[in-house]
Parts: structure tokens; C-alpha cells; sequence
């Protein structure tokens, strides 16, 4: 008995260690500027292609960059101070630290620091490893649309709450809602908030009242059995992504809606292995009898040599009509399978790679390819079935010693017919929006982006995107006549379309696309962003030019 006593008993040992706060950091969170510009500089390894991480994970994180903060500029240093105080426990206390409800004093003279720059929630109870939080959500927003000339103001407001925390110190939980209002044009609220293109109150738009919600929901259980073994299991829903890419990721960028999924997730050494079954939806449908439900699934094996690079490789699935078993299997590969059952989904392969070889200086790279001909990118040729995406990148962090500066260039090629399939159902979008790029195909792309942090209060963000399209022609009536491969709406059809798809056949459009972006945070808790874009299209197949502008005020609440 003592045989088994003995292993049983290491095994929990090892299984019972605390680790604070399992649930998850909210990818719109500004820490993950910081982790990613730590990550270039060299001082930490964090994997931005499965972003979604622990608050301890965080935690760990920033007590790795503390232990380095004499590389660290003094703006840098003000962020770490900043976050240490928000995600590591033994930082916060009663001086830097507040709550509405439960810290023991008067409700009324409680409310003296409700606008102080500490780190603010509603309330919190418990302690390390067995805790819950409150805390209060909400979004003001303020926006006019510039150009064309007739000037359009649009102003939304929403509110909510998050509830979370950890028990067992192990399993995390998390639940928020947030419900909104919107007045005025509802055609620029979709570019103040991008979600609402998603949004299926605000879509449905049968309500006086235009409105809007948000929900999302998930438990995670989190373990290390093994020494340098992490395995994690998150069942709910969540804003997540997955691979490489600067300007948005070619395989999962969270531009549809929030998916409900199950993710599973191990690292041991040098290798990580990601995988996610998810339930999504197709186009906004008027009738209810014409709404479906769509699958994803993904899995993704990477080897990551510490100081030479990440490498991946990943296939994804998207299916629609059943639940199919094959797609649940995390140790099957996906792509395979789809053939071994009946050729139905649409099935697609990744390889990327990020690299780590100079400090302040980072590659990535990702190739995706559509569908059957896995090898035909290779031919050279410009046939129908050259369905692939490739994405080359690089991010330069306080390139010539100018501090707290970042400098981004990537580009982007994304063939015709690419994220399409002949059933409309399992193209590679939810709610019409595409899950990777916020490209159509048949496009190509520069992107470049400047960054500055001014200090912990501020950061600047300009960037600046030269599109070329060429889209599908359609008649004065809006029926199609060529299909150049140009809209993940239409699949490439036998005996009709030309099989001969040349790169930027069709109606041609060259955009030029401005954004400006100021982030000011005065006091914790409270941050504005104050939102500039002008975009100019060129229609150079007709011969005319247009433009678009429009400006916005957004104020965050988070406590």
C-alpha cells in the first residue's frame, strides 16, 4: 500500500501548488502593450500567438522584467509600478488599493477616493488562491463622422460588471455583461466599436431604442503535474486569437464575435500544443428559420528555441450541420481526417514563425494555405487552387536608442478565393465577418504603425495601411458578372469562372488608410482614447476617388 500511497501523494503535492489568480487577462487589457514590448527588448519570452494569459502568469511575468528593471527606462519603470500594483497580490494594500464595499470604512467617506489613483474594484473578498472580485464596467462614446461633408454625430454609452476570481487555486471563473444604448447615425457606431458588426441586437434593429450587448463566461482549470509541465483547460466564452501577425492574424484575429469553446492547452520544454473546438454563427438572417450554427477547430503544435525562434505548425477546420467527434480528438490531425470524412469542410494549414535573435528586434512570418492543393503555392502558377495567405512582418523596439519607441512594417498577400468554400456556410467567417485577416481576398497589403509611450498616462499610436483590391464586378443592379475571386462570398464555380485567377483581376481599388490614436490614462481606472482615421479610395478601374473620415472620444471604466 505504501507503493501507492507514496506517488499518489507526490502527485497531489505537486498539483496543490497556489497560483493566485487562474482567470484570464482580457486581451483588450493595455498590459499586453507592455508584456509584448518587454518580450522585444529580450527580457521576458511571451507567447503572443495564444495570447489569453493567467493574471498569475501576468504576475510572473512582471517579477521577471523586476528583477531586470535596470534595463529598463524610467517610463518603463512607471508601467512595471503600475502593473505590479494590479497584478501582483503581495504589491497591493490599503495605500494603494480601493474598494467601494467591505474595506471597513463609511460608505460616504469611502467615497472620497472613488476618483484617486488607486487600483479600484467594487469589491473583493477572500485571499490567495480562494478569492472573488467585483468590479464595475462601462464605456462612454462620443463620435462624428467628417468626411463626406454632411457632418453625422453618433453617441453611445454602456454599462456592466465583472465578476471573478480563483478557487482550489486552481480553477479560475469569469462572468461579465455589459448592455448598451446607442443615439444618433448608426452607421459609424460599427467604427467606434467594432464589435457591434457582430452584435445581434444592434443588427436585428427592431427595438425603438437602438441597443446593444455583450456577454461572456468561462471556467478555467489550471495545473502543473510535472516540473516545467503547464496544462490548462478553459471551457466558456471568451475574445481570443491565435498564431502571428502585427496588423491581424491570418488564422484566428478575433474580429467575428466572441466564441464559446473548450480549449485545451499544454507546455513542457520546448514544445506547446494549443488545441480548440468553438461554436460560432453564420450571416445575420431576418428569418430564424435560416440562422445556423458554424464550427472551428484548431490545433497548433510549436517548438520554441529560446533566443533563436518560435516555429508552428496548425490546421484549422470549419464545418457547419453536425458535431463531428474527429474534430474533438486534440491528438488527430484535423486535416487528414476531414478527407476520411467525405471531403465536406473547409480544411486549411498554417506555418508560422516569430524570431528571437537580436534584442529589440523581431521577424515573424506566416504562411496559410486553403484547402486541398496544400503544395500548389509552390507551382508558381496562377490557377484558381493557389488559395494562400503569406504575411511577413517585423517589430523594432527603441530602434536607434530613441526610448520607449516601437516601429511595425508588415505585408500581407492574400490570393483570390482564399478563406471561401463552395458551401457558403463553412467559409471561413462568423456573422460575415472573417476570422482571420481584415482582408478580402484577392488583396494585398503594407502596414506600418508607430508607437511612443510618453509615460504611464500616455501612448501614441499612428499607422497607416496601402490596400490594393481587386474586387468582384457586379452589374447597376448588384448581380455578379465576374467573379475575380475577390469576396469570401463567392467560391470559385465550374464551367463559369475563369480558372485562370490572376492576383488583383477585377475592379481595381488602391486605399490609403490613416489612423491616429492618443491613449490618456490621468487616473487609474479611467481611460480616454481619443480616435483620428482618414481613409481615401481609388477606384481605378472607373476613374474617381473617395474619401472617408470620422473621429471619436471613448471613455473606459474598469473598477
Amino acid at each position: 500500500m505504501r507503493k501507492i500511497y507514496l506517488p499518489l501523494f507526490l502527485f497531489v503535492i505537486s498539483v496543490s501548488l497556489c497560483f493566485s489568480q487562474v482567470e484570464n487577462v482580457p486581451l483588450s487589457y493595455p498590459v499586453y502593450d507592455f508584456l509584448k514590448e518587454m518580450s522585444v527588448k529580450k527580457i521576458i519570452a511571451f507567447d503572443e500567438d495564444s495570447p489569453n494569459l493567467s493574471r498569475f502568469e501576468v504576475a510572473a511575468f512582471l517579477k521577471t522584467i523586476d528583477a531586470e528593471k535596470s534595463q529598463l527606462s524610467s517610463t518603463e519603470t512607471k508601467l512595471l509600478n503600475k502593473y505590479k500594483v494590479e497584478f501582483i497580490p503581495e504589491e497591493s494594500n490599503n495605500g494603494n488599493t480601493w474598494q467601494m464595499f467591505g474595506s471597513g470604512k463609511k460608505f460616504s467617506k469611502n467615497l472620497e477616493e472613488f476618483f484617486s489613483n488607486k487600483q479600484k474594484y467594487i469589491y473583493k473578498v477572500g485571499k490567495e488562491g480562494n478569492n472573488s472580485f467585483i468590479e464595475g464596467l462601462g464605456n462612454l462614446y462620443g463620435g462624428v463622422q467628417l468626411k463626406p461633408s454632411e457632418k453625422k454625430g453618433t453617441f453611445m454609452m454602456d454599462g456592466g460588471f465583472r465578476f471573478r476570481g480563483t478557487l482550489f487555486n486552481h480553477l479560475g471563473y469569469n462572468f461579465e455583461y455589459l448592455k448598451g444604448a446607442l443615439f444618433g447615425d448608426n452607421n459609424l457606431a460599427p467604427y467606434m466599436e467594432p464589435r457591434l458588426r457582430t452584435d445581434f441586437k444592434f443588427n436585428e434593429n427592431s427595438e425603438i431604442l437602438k441597443n446593444y450587448d455583450n456577454i461572456g463566461s468561462y471556467l478555467k482549470y489550471y495545473i502543473e503535474p510535472l516540473e516545467d509541465f503547464h496544462l490548462s483547460a478553459q471551457f466558456g466564452r471568451e475574445k481570443t486569437t491565435l498564431g502571428f501577425g502585427y496588423s491581424s492574424k491570418p488564422m484566428l484575429s478575433g474580429n467575428g464575435p466572441d466564441m464559446d469553446f473548450f480549449k485545451l492547452r499544454a507546455n513542457y520544454g520546448v514544445l506547446s500544443f494549443t488545441s480548440i473546438f468553438a461554436s460560432t454563427v453564420g450571416y445575420f438572417e431576418k428569418a430564424r428559420e435560416d440562422r445556423y450554427t458554424k464550427y472551428f477547430a484548431a490545433q497548433r503544435l510549436k517548438v520554441s528555441i529560446r533566443d533563436l525562434f518560435d516555429v508552428a505548425l496548425s490546421d484549422v477546420i470549419i464545418y457547419n450541420g453536425r458535431i463531428d467527434l474527429a474534430y474533438l480528438n486534440p491528438i488527430l490531425f484535423f486535416t487528414f481526417a476531414e478527407k476520411s470524412l467525405q471531403d465536406r469542410d473547409n480544411k486549411n494549414f498554417v506555418f508560422d514563425i516569430q524570431t528571437k535573435f537580436w534584442k529589440n528586434v523581431e521577424f515573424t512570418g506566416t504562411l496559410f494555405i486553403d484547402d486541398d492543393e496544400q503544395f500548389a503555392f509552390l507551382t508558381g502558377k496562377t490557377d484558381r487552387s493557389e488559395k494562400f495567405i503569406y504575411q511577413i512582418g517585423t517589430m523594432m523596439y527603441e530602434p536607434l536608442s530613441f526610448k520607449n519607441f516601437s516601429l511595425t512594417v508588415e505585408y500581407t498577400k492574400i490570393r483570390p478565393y482564399v478563406y471561401s468554400h463552395y458551401d457558403i456556410k463553412n467559409n471561413y467567417t462568423a456573422y460575415g465577418q472573417n476570422l482571420g485577416l481584415n482582408l478580402q481576398p484577392n488583396a494585398d497589403q503594407i502596414f506600418t504603425r508607430l508607437t511612443y509611450n510618453i509615460s504611464d498616462w500616455g501612448r501614441i499610436n499612428f499607422e497607416y495601411s496601402h490596400i490594393r483590391k481587386g474586387n468582384n464586378i457586379y452589374d447597376a443592379n448588384g448581380v455578379l458578372i465576374k467573379n475575380v475571386g475577390g469576396d469570401v462570398l463567392y467560391n470559385y464555380r465550374d464551367g463559369i469562372d475563369d480558372p485562370n485567377a490572376q492576383f488583383l483581376d477585377g475592379e481595381r481599388v488602391n486605399s490609403d488608410l490613416f489612423g491616429l490614436n492618443f491613449r490618456w490614462i490621468p487616473i487609474r481606472n479611467y481611460t480616454f482614447d481619443f480616435h483620428y482615421a482618414y481613409n481615401i479610395d481609388h477606384n481605378i478601374t472607373k476613374g474617381f476617388k473617395s474619401d472617408f473620415s470620422y473621429g471619436f472620444v471613448k471613455l473606459n471604466i474598469n473598477y
